[in-house]
């Protein structure tokens, strides 16, 4: 429903109050990714790359997902397949090569939030016409920006500082996931 008239979500925002699940499930992968990081700080480098490869997997099918169900909207169908497709590389290369150096994952981790922020924000954009508290995902998008900045800014922070601005940052970042989508699941129109 359009929380502001009451009625059925239709068109290509629709798609996403019924597949709201997806926001749910990166929020989640998020929040677990981010309390193992805070929780495990001490976990060496190879594992941190491993595990944010496996979230950047879930994150990049829920992505990929949202791409291929906008057939209304090439523009928000194409942030999304790119926001995917840099997820499913940097994904991919942290759990191939763990051993790469600190600094290269600091880098692969820091571009992946910017683009990934930068998509984010533009949806908001896009929504603010259709769902009230848009600023959720804004929000979300912002603080992806802001952390990826903050990688690029400080890359020799060291291992254990990463860890945790990382993990700090995926816990909000999946808190605010998971309210969209629950917002989302009662835009659903009724059976």
């Amino acid at each position: 429903m359009d929380v502001t008239s009451g009625r059925a979500v239709r068109g290509p925002f629709g798609v996403f109050a019924e597949y709201w699940w997806l926001f749910l499930v990166r929020g989640l992968a998020a929040i677990v990714f981010g309390v193992l990081a805070v929780a495990l700080p001490g976990i060496t480098l190879t594992a941190l790359a491993i595990l944010f490869g496996i979230y950047a997997l879930v994150d990049a099918t829920g992505s990929f997902m949202s791409a291929f169900q906008q057939h209304e909207d090439a523009g928000h169908r194409a942030l999304h397949a790119l926001e995917g497709l840099v997820a499913l590389v940097i994904g991919v290369l942290a759990i191939v090569l763990p051993e790469i150096t600190a600094l290269a994952l600091v880098v692969l981790i820091g571009a992946w939030a910017i683009v990934t922020g930068a998509a984010e924000v533009a949806a908001a954009i896009r929504l603010r016409r259709v769902i009230a508290n848009e600023w959720l995902l804004a929000a979300a998008g912002v603080l992806s920006i802001v952390a990826g900045l903050v990688i690029f800014v400080w890359p020799d922070a060291g291992a254990l500082a990463i860890a945790w601005v990382i993990g700090v940052y995926a816990i909000v970042f999946g808190v605010v996931m998971i309210s969209l989508a629950m917002r989302l699941r009662s835009m659903r129109p009724s059976v």
